[in-house]
């Protein structure tokens, strides 16, 4: 099911890349029901927002559906190791479970960089899985920047 939720991220991504965004997609799944209850992709060019982050978006609409600032039985997918700001988002809104794809070596927040969830300020870290689908969402980062080059 992880494989299916990841796809359907990486659907979302591809919306980015064609709308000129970095292609990140992200997915909120209830983890009782298995519905997706959000997807979003990155907005930050098009609403010139730098906070338009995929994960963002798609937490503001779980927390929408849910009526509540925490969203503790959902689980998200994202394409992409969420940087600093979105680990730290997940950390507030108590996303159960977080899957991705690519490993951010120069952005990342979760396994690299920062490290939100190790810091002892984080209240909350969810169960981590990375690597999920993770050729398929690196090879779709290398050809949005070597287009832009």
């Amino acid at each position: 099911m992880q494989e299916t939720y990841m796809i359907t991220a990486l659907k979302e991504a591809i919306k980015s890349f064609n709308e000129g965004e970095i292609p990140v997609g992200a997915v909120i799944v209830d983890s009782t029901s298995g519905e997706i209850l959000a997807k979003a992709h990155n907005k930050t060019e098009c609403s010139k927002n730098p906070t338009a982050h995929a994960e963002i978006l798609a937490i503001l609409d779980a927390c929408k559906i849910k009526n509540s600032p925490r969203i503790t039985e959902c689980d998200m997918y994202v394409t992409l190791e969420p940087c600093p700001m979105c680990a730290q988002a997940i950390s507030f809104a108590r996303i159960r479970r977080l899957y991705f794809g690519a490993y951010d070596k120069k952005g990342g927040g979760v396994e690299h960089g920062a490290k939100i969830f190790n810091a002892a300020s984080c209240h909350h870290r969810p169960d981590i899985y990375g690597g999920i689908k993770e050729s398929e969402s690196s090879k779709l980062l290398q050809d949005f920047f070597a287009n832009r080059r």
